[in-house]
């Protein structure tokens, strides 16, 4: 094979042949014969990767992709960026694994985090440090709760995502995944979000308003509900998995409020909406609120080390030693490319770029409602979705987004899917992905879709 440009001076993705090409054919084929049948992303994304760089990616076989899938938003200021590799370098040659002592690099990492936060919070509120999963937080945050109240049931979302973990399933929405793993977490209650463009209540959008929210209110200081008061309300600002749904911010604030008022702790879940990716640290001060809990993980290392932690209001810390603990809670190299991380946002402006960059993809990808089979473009900051769907039936075009997916693919433009019936393509760019990128992911993208829609078919 010919020698190619290193791939850090790619500006456009480069196809070199077929996908999958011949060497990453083999391992795919090696991958399905030894590995879980549980892998998901091989399956629609059909590629080994060789090597990675910013916003781009190279297979084994020289094709180099722009990559809009970002680790499903780890990636916070792209692969291998050096700043990074260079302080978890050296804190390789350190220390590594620190349980939960005090270290130099976790205290900077807190610091860091704690300083992001809205002035108002940061003396309010404490840290933990959990798996290394924002699952295993999400558990985290709901036991905290529990143990606090002294309640057991909680309410979820439909739409909503908090991980694979046994409790992390059972207060997620997606069915499908649930069903094959009977006797869940008990006491979990469903309430519709904030969907407007397809209203669960089944109101039109200039009805709606937040009867959503309306109706938990009237659900919790209803003595006849059949629910008891919950030890917690999980909520995602921007539900991430369910098809990139930006709550409403009257309906967060409705929440908040009735949470605050029957002293419900509130939960946000900013696992993939955290570290900047909406442009403000969290998501949830787009809203205006301020939460008892907040669960973050994905980009906090800023590379893909990973931690999780929770962010607590102090009044909270009832809990006992060793109420939640994990043998990998203490990953000091995600400590200190975290704090490193942060401190390059700050340098570089990130939240601010993040924020331009959103409005330029709004720019290049909103004029695509104006064709039939996009039933919504929707997204804040560095995340957005492009919903698909039968312009007469009004059905989730689920095949129609694989099929943008595969065709985007072979352009050089990594993507994921997702919502009901995986009919959302999404795109979760890293924070920093420059202004020419972005424009010509976006407009391989329009293109595709434009070229793919089919012609809809009138009722007789």
């Amino acid at each position: 094979m010919t020698a190619q440009p290193a791939i850090r001076e790619f500006t456009a993705p480069f196809i070199a042949g077929p996908i999958p090409g011949p060497r990453s054919a083999e391992m795919l084929a090696r991958q399905q014969q030894r590995e879980s049948n549980a892998r998901t992303y091989p399956r629609n994304l059909p590629i080994a990767i060789d090597e990675a760089h910013g916003s781009f990616v190279r297979d084994m076989d020289g094709n180099v992709f722009i990559d809009f899938l970002a680790g499903a938003g780890v990636l916070s200021l792209g692969h291998n960026h050096p700043e990074l590799i260079g302080v978890a370098a050296e804190q390789l040659g350190r220390f590594t694994h620190g349980l939960d002592f005090p270290t130099p690099a976790k205290e900077a990492f807190i610091d860091a985090q704690l300083s992001m936060l809205p002035a108002a919070m940061r003396e309010k509120m404490k840290i933990h440090f959990c798996g290394p999963t924002g699952a295993n937080a999400v558990d985290a945050a709901i036991k905290l709760c529990k143990t606090v109240t002294g309640r057991g049931d909680i309410v979820s979302f439909q739409g909503g995502f908090h991980g694979s973990s046994a409790m992390g399933m059972a207060l997620t929405g997606l069915v499908q995944q649930k069903a094959p793993v009977p006797n869940g977490m008990p006491g979990v209650h469903f309430f519709p979000y904030s969907y407007c463009s397809r209203c669960p209540l089944g109101l039109s959008p200039d009805d709606c308003g937040a009867n959503c929210a309306a109706f938990l209110e009237n659900t919790l200081k209803d003595d006849l509900s059949g629910m008891a008061k919950p030890a917690a309300v999980i909520l995602e600002m921007v539900q991430g998995e369910g098809g990139v749904i930006p709550a409403t911010r009257e309906f967060v604030q409705r929440i908040r409020t009735v949470t605050r008022e029957l002293d419900i702790p509130l939960i946000v879940d900013e696992v993939q909406t955290g570290c900047g990716r909406t442009g403000t640290w969290f998501a949830f001060e787009h809203y205006g609120i301020e939460p008892d809990v907040i669960v973050a993980s994905k980009a906090l290392s800023g590379i893909g080390s990973p931690v999780a932690i929770i962010l607590y209001n102090r009044e909270l810390d009832k809990w006992a030693p060793g109420a939640h603990t994990g043998t990998f809670r203490g990953n000091q190299l995600a400590f200190a490319s975290g704090a490193e991380a942060v401190r390059i946002v700050r340098r570089d402006g990130i939240l601010q770029q993040v924020r331009e960059r959103g409005k330029q993809i709004e720019g290049l990808l909103k004029p695509l409602e104006e064709l039939p089979w996009v039933h919504e473009v929707r997204g804040r900051g560095m995340m957005w979705g492009i919903e698909l769907a039968d312009p007469v039936t009004g059905r989730p075009a689920g095949t129609l987004a694989r099929q943008v997916q595969e065709e985007v693919l072979q352009k050089g433009l990594i993507l994921e899917t997702g919502g009901r019936g995986g009919c959302v393509v999404r795109l979760l760019p890293p924070l920093n992905t420059s202004a020419e990128v972005v424009g010509t992911a976006c407009r391989i993208l329009a293109e595709t879709i434009s070229g793919l829609l089919p012609v809809p078919v009138q009722p007789e």
